[in-house]
């Protein structure tokens, strides 16, 4: 069974800066994009970007520049380096990832439980 799990979110004074971190753990056989995506209350849920397999990157335009995302093929994880942060950043943010499972070869979507991260001083 693939799982995504999140880690790194939390309470930070605007400007701060916070990294995400999410694993993938299961029986895979391979990743190709991973992304983060983000919900607020009340909104719906919006992408903050996304890396393929060989490291190309996009990102929506309101998170350039104050966010990076990275990943490590070989510890299979992907990270989200969020600076600058504003309040209008706090949502739920939520991992994805396109894997190929080992054992049927099928590519799903999967998606993490979340990890809030509030912008408040």
């Amino acid at each position: 069974q693939v799982q995504l799990v999140e880690s790194g979110g939390g309470l930070v004074q605007p400007g701060g800066s916070l990294r995400l971190s999410c694993a993938a753990s299961g029986s895979i056989f391979s990743i190709s994009t991973m992304g983060w995506y983000r919900q607020a209350p009340g909104k719906q849920r919006e992408l903050v970007a996304s890396i393929s397999n060989i490291g190309s990157t996009n990102y929506a335009d309101s998170m350039k520049g104050r966010f990076t995302i990275s990943r490590d093929n070989a510890k299979k994880t992907v990270y989200l380096q969020m600076n600058s942060l504003k309040p209008e950043d706090t949502a739920v943010y939520y991992c994805n990832a396109d894997i190929r499972d080992l054992l049927r070869l099928t590519r799903d979507n999967y998606w993490g439980q979340g990890t809030q991260v509030t912008v408040s001083s």
